[in-house]
């Protein structure tokens, strides 16, 4: 990777489209009493690479909201601290080209991006210096699949079968993840004056190894925006677009809604968060509200309101 530049991988598999005609498929190749292997999840992650190209462009609100997370990474990215790692590395080349000098003149202005630092965030820890956004959707669209392989996730855990665990529980993953790695200003300082005082002490490889750990260590921390929920919120709106001219069409949005605000619970985004119940109710009450034939405007702005808090919250949760 090269610190200070966005790194972006995009894996959409097809999904079905928000639409009268959208059903739920049941997965095919799921079973409760085989658990699939390493290889078998190879050929899968192969089709859905094709399914990728095939129907990128049938998700729009995916890709804005990976967009958006993008532009929000690149903000986060601090100008010294990226200065800071490229001089870190600048300083392992220099000793790996025999040149101590230069590697001490590359230390010290990495020191003095450290000093800017300290001096504009004495009280934070991690500044970002670099960044990865992804969509990964490796997850099946069927509930009943969902719960079928989370149960031969926990069964391959309950075996200490980890590498297979890794990879059901990889296939229950629906999210665009920005992680950003970040610059730990408590211990990266102290890196770059052992490594210049070894290299007074004439000891360049120790002081190599010792800068090529400080730069491999870095603090990762990943925000997550379950793809359910972007999907949830997009066909919320839509149907409050269609809540006055088709109302069958508007009440199926909202059957769509709700069923990935499930597909996001049964995933385990925050599986236990009370605000499940209570988008479920309101979702309910919409649809029968809707059906009734009274003016639904608030409601469905008050629902908005809710699902757009939600995903915000869990959206802005760090896992480190």
């Amino acid at each position: 990777m090269k610190y200070g530049m966005i790194h972006l991988r995009v894996l959409i598999p097809a999904l079905c489209l928000l639409s009268a005609s959208c059903g739920r498929p049941q997965e095919a190749g799921v079973n409760s009493q085989a658990s699939p292997t390493p290889a078998g999840a190879q050929t899968q992650a192969q089709n859905q690479a094709q399914k990728q190209r095939q129907e990128v462009e049938t998700r729009p609100e995916i890709e804005k909201q990976r967009q958006e997370a993008q532009q929000q990474a690149e903000k986060s990215l601090d100008k010294e601290a990226v200065a800071a790692i490229d001089e870190t590395q600048n300083a392992v080349k220099a000793i790996a080209a025999n040149n101590s000098d230069e590697a001490l003149a590359a230390i010290e202005r990495a020191s003095g991006k450290i000093n800017i630092l300290l001096s504009r965030n004495p009280a934070t820890a991690l500044i970002p210096v670099a960044a990865e956004v992804e969509v990964i959707d490796a997850a099946p669209l069927d509930i009943k699949a969902i719960k079928a392989r989370a149960t031969d996730a926990k069964r391959a855990m309950d075996d200490k079968d980890y590498p297979v665990a890794r990879v059901l529980l990889h296939g229950l993953t629906s999210e665009i993840r920005s992680r950003t790695f970040n610059l730990p200003l408590a211990t990266y300082p102290e890196a770059l004056k052992e490594a210049a005082r070894l290299l007074d002490q004439k000891k360049p490889d120790e002081a190599k190894t010792l800068l090529l750990t400080a730069l491999n260590t870095l603090a990762v921390v990943d925000h997550v925006t379950p793809v359910p929920l972007v999907l949830a919120q997009a066909a919320v709106g839509a149907a409050q677009d269609l809540r006055d001219k088709d109302k069958t069409e508007a009440q199926k949005l909202l059957d769509e809604a709700e069923y990935e605000v499930e597909r996001a619970r049964e995933l385990g985004y925050a599986s236990n968060d009370p605000e499940y119940a209570a988008l479920d109710k309101a979702i309910s009450d919409l649809k029968a509200q809707l059906k009734g034939g009274g003016d639904t405007a608030s409601a469905f702005s008050a629902l908005k309101d809710r699902v757009s808090a939600f995903f915000k919250r869990l959206s802005e949760g760090a896992r480190g």
